[in-house]
């Protein structure tokens, strides 16, 4: 459940249309889904086993920095707080207003509805963790609810091919069922999968983690892998490819042709509810990376100020939620996709890379930072089929880098753009000396 909790978000609500757009037959867009989760439990395991490896100083930031150098560390938190975690959150923040605007029929701009809501979850968060983390409880039920209902109505009242839609055929050869159709559908895709990261996290608290984690991740990213094909089956019974192609809100037009305008309020209001929940642990847990970066001496100081009373980073809180707004008042949900993904499967991948750099230092005996040595650690979980799977994580996320940047230099080079000023930034910081 953790590993599919940290998984399960707000795009699996739009994103088998966005998919749809840019492959257009049945057996391209489950492929695409498919394709992802398999990258998805590659990666779940290169995680695991660097939490493995590096279980006092866990955390990607350290990983990067340890097998690379501190400045790799710096450009991940760097991004990680203005392109990659505020962007996310700016896509799922639209997400709400869209469904937000189904649900109440106000012509409200969406980016300004999410930058409200964004606001909102920033300000309850500031108040402490238990504020933030009881508003997480009450709105988890909500996503599970959703899904549930849109794939048992979906299964239960919709029989047959889709009735057609009009201006669907339009919509649909916009994009291209060839290998840059289907790359460009892999950044939807890894946008909703992405999360496979945070089930390593809770790896110490277990008592054996050897045979309880790849269990975990293996139960966990299949049924990650089921729900959102299940989703995607219903979503094209209902619609058909190009009906899915051209719209916005996949999930209320499929309960409107199921239950009619009551059906599509009803799952609209889970969606909100769902995504918002989604946002809440956001906030409440990113922060915290940026805080222990922080007060590593890898990101800046001020950052890494915890406020007296409510023992929060407030700093990093109403940072991230002020650049996540303007991000969603800025930019429409397809380009936020690219500007984030492009940077995200960059990290991915060298994440993934200094897996084979820690393992190398393993066959010659090298002692780890930390203290203890790499040997010690890899009766752990190890990933099945290193190295192989693991080159194929890495130059997987990788193409994906190069393809989102080719295919969408707008957005997505902004986030590169983005990439290079962090080098500029570091350059005027020396390590050994934190940054103001």
């Amino acid at each position: 459940m953790i590993v599919m909790g940290g998984i399960i978000g707000a795009g699996i609500f739009v994103n088998p249309s966005v998919v749809a757009r840019q492959v257009h037959t049945r057996a391209l867009i489950l492929g695409a889904w498919i394709l992802g989760g398999v990258i998805a439990l590659i990666g779940a395991f290169v995680y695991a086993e660097l939490a493995a490896l590096r279980p006092r100083v866990g955390g990607q930031y350290a990983y990067l920095r340890d097998a690379y150098h501190p400045l790799v560390a710096f450009l991940y938190g760097w991004t990680l707080l203005l392109v990659v975690q505020t962007g996310g959150m700016a896509g799922a923040a639209i997400i709400f207003g869209r469904y937000v605007r189904e649900l109440s029929g106000i012509q409200t701009p969406e980016g300004l509805i999410a930058a409200i809501a964004l606001g909102v979850l920033t300000i309850v968060n500031c108040a402490g963790v238990r504020a933030g983390s009881n508003v997480q409880s009450v709105l988890m039920i909500a996503k599970l609810a959703a899904i549930a209902m849109l794939i048992g109505v979906g299964a239960v009242f919709l029989h047959g091919a889709p009735s057609p839609t009009r201006g669907a055929s339009a919509v649909a050869t916009h994009g291209t069922d060839g290998a840059s159709g289907l790359a460009a559908a892999m950044v939807p895709v890894l946008f909703a999968y992405g999360g496979w990261q945070t089930a390593s996290f809770v790896s110490g608290e277990m008592r054996d983690p050897r045979r309880d984690l790849p269990r975990g991740l293996l139960i966990g990213v299949a049924g990650v892998i089921v729900v959102y094909l299940a989703v995607t089956v219903v979503c094209l019974g209902a619609l058909g490819p190009e009906g899915l192609a051209i719209t916005s809100t996949p999930a209320s037009e499929v309960m409107r042709r199921a239950l009619g305008e009551r059906g599509a309020r009803v799952i609209a209001l889970g969606i909100a509810l769902s995504t918002v929940g989604f946002l809440s642990q956001s906030i409440l847990t990113a922060p915290r990376v940026y805080y222990a970066m922080a007060r590593d001496g890898v990101f800046f100081r001020a950052v890494g100020w915890l406020d007296p009373r409510s023992r929060v980073p407030v700093v990093a809180i109403v940072l991230q939620g002020i650049w996540a707004a303007v991000i969603a008042l800025t930019g429409t949900y397809d380009r936020i996709l690219n500007y984030v993904v492009a940077i995200d499967v960059l990290f991915f991948g060298l994440t993934g890379a200094s897996l084979l750099v820690f393992r190398s230092r393993a066959r010659t005996g090298r002692d780890r930072q930390d203290g203890s040595t790499d040997e010690a650690s890899t009766t752990h979980v190890r990933v099945p089929g290193h190295p192989v799977t693991t080159a194929f994580f890495v130059l997987a996320c990788w193409a994906l880098s190069i393809t989102t940047v080719a295919h969408d230099p707008g957005s997505a080079g902004i986030g590169v753009l983005i990439l290079g000023a962090g080098i500029v930034v570091y350059q005027l910081w020396r390590p050994g000396r934190a940054l103001g």
